[in-house]
């Protein structure tokens, strides 16, 4: 047995349990298939596309910190930082010191990088499409709540790791 919680259980037995955790390693394969590809389309990692689209997203909402965008991608500070200083020189984001917090740096999307994030946009919306045709839109409602949840848990669980591999007798 791989889990000890009777919800996860059908009849006693993981099996099922682990036909679904192997079904979400396949769809995140997918997924991170589909980010390189896009990624790939304009030229970028997939990473820097995800940063420079994030960007572009929550720019919407006012200005765009480091920290905010670490927090929406959920990844460190200095993560972000590295991965926009190389979108600033490729010429797709531009930044300058908050007036209100001196330490603080806005980012924001060049004419540039939202010119080059148009041209992906009709490839984008035929791939997402397909690619999330499962979901109707109440049970997306519902998945995009669990999706929080579950990067929560996953973070919870990585740092349980972590910390029971520091352990003495570690392996069993």
């Amino acid at each position: 047995m791989t889990i000890s919680r009777p919800e996860l259980q059908v009849d006693g037995s993981d099996q099922e349990f682990r036909a679904f955790v192997h079904g979400l390693l396949a769809f995140a394969a997918r997924l991170e298939a589909v980010r390189s590809g896009f990624a790939a389309l304009l030229g970028l990692t997939g990473i820097q596309y995800t940063v420079l689209i994030a960007v572009n997203h929550l720019e919407h909402r006012g200005e765009v910190s480091v920290g905010m965008i670490a927090g929406h991608l959920h990844v460190s500070g200095a993560f972000v930082t590295s991965e926009t200083g190389k979108l600033l020189r490729l010429g797709f984001l531009t930044k300058r010191v908050d007036s209100r917090d001196r330490r603080r740096v806005c980012l924001s999307v060049t004419r540039k990088g939202r010119d080059l994030l148009k041209t992906l946009a009709p490839t984008q919306v035929k791939v997402n499409d397909v690619l999330f045709e499962f979901l109707d839109a109440s049970q997306f409602r519902q998945f995009r709540g669990m999706v929080d949840r579950m990067t929560a848990c996953g973070d919870r669980a990585v740092a349980l790791l972590g910390y029971l591999a520091r352990q003495p007798g570690a392996r069993g």
